[in-house]
C-alpha cells in the first residue's frame, strides 16, 4: 500500500483527522508496513509500547487476561482504526494483548517519529486530546454496558453500532457480516457463550433480527427498541 493510501487512513482517523492533505502524507511516509500471521502477537500487556499501529487489512482483538487464565476482549481493531495509542504517548508499558485474528497488514509508528510530527504540526495535539477522550468514552460505555444492563441489551446495542447507520429498505433488514465467533462475541459483551446464544434468540424472537450461518440480518427500529434507546 502506497503512502497516499495511509494518508488517505489516517484523514479518517481521530488522531490525524486535523491534518491537510500535504501533512498526511508527510505522516504517513513515517508509518512502516509489518505483517503478521492469523494467530500472533502484536503485543502483550506489559511490553515497551515503542510504536503506534495503524490496522491497513484484517482484524486485531485487543484483550485483557488475568492471572489465572481468564480473558476479557476489550475491543476489536479493524482496517483504519489505531491502536497502542495509550503506551506511545505516555512511554509506558502496553495495558493489553494484541492479537491477529486475521492475517494482518499493519503500519507502525515509531514513538520518536511521532514526536517530531508533534513538533512539526502542533494541530496533532488537539487531535490526540480529542482521540483520548473518544477511547474514554468508549471504554466508560463499555464498562456501563456491562455493569448496568441485561445481555439483551448489550448485544443490541453491540449490533447498531456494527450496522453504523444504515438504515432497511422498507420490508426489510439490514444483513451484517459477523467476522467472529459467538466465542469472541461474548468476551466482547463480558458474557458467556451460552448467555449470548439465549440473547440471540431473545432477539430473534422478538423480530429485531434473523440469523444464518455467517450473517445476521438486522431490523433497526426494533433493535433500538431491545437497546432501550427509543425507535430507532
Amino acid at each position: 500500500m502506497g503512502h497516499a493510501a495511509v494518508a488517505a487512513m489516517l484523514g479518517e482517523a481521530p488522531l490525524f483527522a486535523g491534518l491537510s492533505p500535504e501533512a498526511l502524507l508527510a505522516c504517513a511516509g513515517e508509518f512502516r508496513e509489518q505483517r503478521f500471521e492469523q494467530g500472533q502477537m502484536l503485543f502483550s500487556r506489559g511490553d515497551h509500547g515503542d510504536q503506534l499501529i495503524l490496522v491497513g487489512d484484517g482484524r486485531i482483538r485487543l484483550a485483557v487476561t488475568t492471572e489465572d487464565g481468564r480473558e476479557l476482549s476489550v475491543r476489536h481493531a479493524v482496517r483504519g482504526e489505531l491502536l497502542g495509542e495509550i503506551a506511545v504517548l505516555d512511554g509506558g508499558e502496553r495495558s493489553a494483548d494484541a492479537v491477529a485474528l486475521t492475517p494482518v497488514v499493519a503500519y507502525g509508528l515509531r514513538r520518536a517519529a511521532l514526536e517530531q510530527l508533534i513538533s512539526r504540526y502542533p494541530e496533532l495535539s488537539t487531535g490526540i486530546i480529542a482521540f483520548l477522550c473518544r477511547r474514554l468514552r468508549q471504554t466508560t460505555d463499555q464498562l456501563e454496558g456491562i455493569a448496568l444492563y441485561s445481555i439483551e441489551v448489550r448485544l443490541a446495542r453491540f449490533l447498531l453500532v456494527g450496522l453504523g447507520g444504515r438504515r432497511a429498505q422498507p420490508g426489510k433488514r439490514v444483513p451484517l457480516d459477523m467476522a467472529f465467533s459467538q466465542g469472541e462475541l461474548a468476551q466482547l459483551l463480558g458474557a458467556s457463550r451460552p448467555k449470548v446464544n439465549a440473547a440471540l434468540g431473545s432477539l430473534e424472537q422478538a423480530g429485531a433480527i434473523r440469523r444464518t450461518a455467517d450473517r445476521i440480518f438486522c431490523d433497526p427500529d426494533l433493535l433500538a427498541t431491545c437497546a432501550g434507546i427509543g425507535d430507532g
